[in-house]
């Protein structure tokens, strides 16, 4: 790749402006859940410590392009104090007079917040000029918010075109990680893909077929490719209209040599709700009147037998109804065996998405895996296959 890190820079003495990600949430004006900002202060502190000034670019919700004191970035001051161990000053707007005289004012060792940058509608438009206003405060422009890297805004495309450019140090990690996954990878790779719709993952299934060796197919999806076979289903999540979609991705990982793995027994209920009465059975066993709500042990052998042969693991989406248990089963026995082969040095494990974020830190494996991503969107294009902005901004 052609980005640049921070070890690249000339920080001393330098204002840098860095785009991140603080979108947190937040409860009667306290942040509730500040993984967000954690993640960004390995990059805040070594911009510190080179001796620059970090001046921080956000987004928080979606104020649609103009002002609302319920989505102002100055009520996460606090958070950001307690976590950079340090005064974080902040300014009235991101652009113009209020901005750069805050700017002016940092002090060495301070940081900068500005305001909500989707307060200008300017920001999600791309405009160059937002980003020249921007511009005027820094010195080199670094970008640390992969999680918004799929969208051409201001402050994450139109400004990595204006300063000198890099990553920091989440990006970077990002970058890294997903690379090592898919750029070039060991092999044999797996990827599991799971969720309720084949149709909102189909460029995602279409790129990975073409780039993996096995395919773990789960969720409610899974149950669309069993119709697909012909298979009975009852009442389970299905889209009845795309099984000739999914007897055509079938047929092309048969020609890419792509091995498509699809539950072989399920487990099955009447109800979906928590402790469900519930039996398993042979894939092609399902009652008229039953759901299926997870893969059953046989299943979960096949996937842990996948794992043990590969060497990169790839991972969005449940494989049941993870939310309820105990249909959390297949998920939570296959995300432990991938976080012990981890362990072991013999699997690098990359997984994102907020269910299966949520999915793996429920089940305790997702500190053992060898990267999680926290990026939602920016994670599915990626897979996808496609070319995000924000980081190809950062090639030129």
């Amino acid at each position: 790749m052609g980005w640049k890190s921070l070890d690249d820079m000339d920080l001393n003495g330098k204002r840098v402006l860095v785009r991140v990600d603080i979108n947190v949430p937040v409860a009667d004006g306290q942040v509730t859940d500040d993984t967000r900002i954690q993640r960004i202060v390995p990059t805040v502190q070594d911009i510190l410590k080179a001796g620059g000034k970090p001046i921080l670019l956000a987004h928080f919700g979606r104020p649609g392009g103009e002002p609302r004191p319920n989505l102002s970035l100055k009520q996460l001051v606090p958070a950001l104090e307690a976590a950079f161990g340090t005064t974080v000053r902040f300014a009235d707007d991101c652009v113009g007079y209020e901005a750069e005289k805050a700017e002016a004012a940092l002090g060495t060792g301070e940081v900068l917040l500005l305001e909500n940058t989707r307060f200008h509608a300017e920001e999600t438009k791309n405009s160059i000029d937002l980003a020249k206003g921007m511009a005027k405060m820094g010195d080199v422009y670094c970008n640390d918010a992969f999680s918004a890297a799929h969208r051409a805004h201001s402050s994450t495309e139109a400004l990595a075109r204006l300063l000198p450019a890099c990553a920091g140090r989440l990006m970077q990690q990002e970058l890294s990680a997903l690379e090592n996954a898919l750029g070039s990878p060991k092999r044999p790779v797996t990827a599991v893909v799971g969720g309720a719709k084949v149709s909102t993952k189909l460029d995602l299934l279409g790129n990975l077929i073409e780039k993996v060796d096995y395919l773990v197919i789960g969720g409610g999806m899974a149950n669309t490719f069993l119709l697909a076979q012909g298979l009975n289903v009852g009442k389970s999540l299905a889209e009845h209209g795309m099984t000739e979609t999914a007897s055509d991705i079938m047929a092309k990982a048969e020609s890419t040599g792509c091995k498509i793995i699809l539950p072989r027994d399920i487990v099955v209920a009447e109800k979906f709700e928590a402790n469900a009465s519930h039996q398993t059975l042979p894939v092609d066993q399902c009652p008229n009147e039953g759901m299926i709500l997870d893969a059953g042990p046989e299943s979960v052998a096949a996937i842990v037998d996948v794992f043990e042969q590969s060497q990169t693991l790839i991972w969005n989406g449940p494989l049941g109804a993870f939310e309820i248990e105990p249909f959390n089963a297949a998920t939570d026995a296959a995300a432990l065996k991938a976080a012990e082969l981890t362990r072991a040095g013999k699997l690098i494990s990359v997984a994102g998405g907020g269910d299966t974020v949520a999915a793996l830190n429920a089940s305790g494996a997702a500190k053992d895996f060898s990267y999680i991503s926290t990026a939602g969107g920016a994670f599915l294009e990626w897979m996808e296959g496609k070319t995000l902005p924000g980081v190809a901004a950062l090639d030129q």
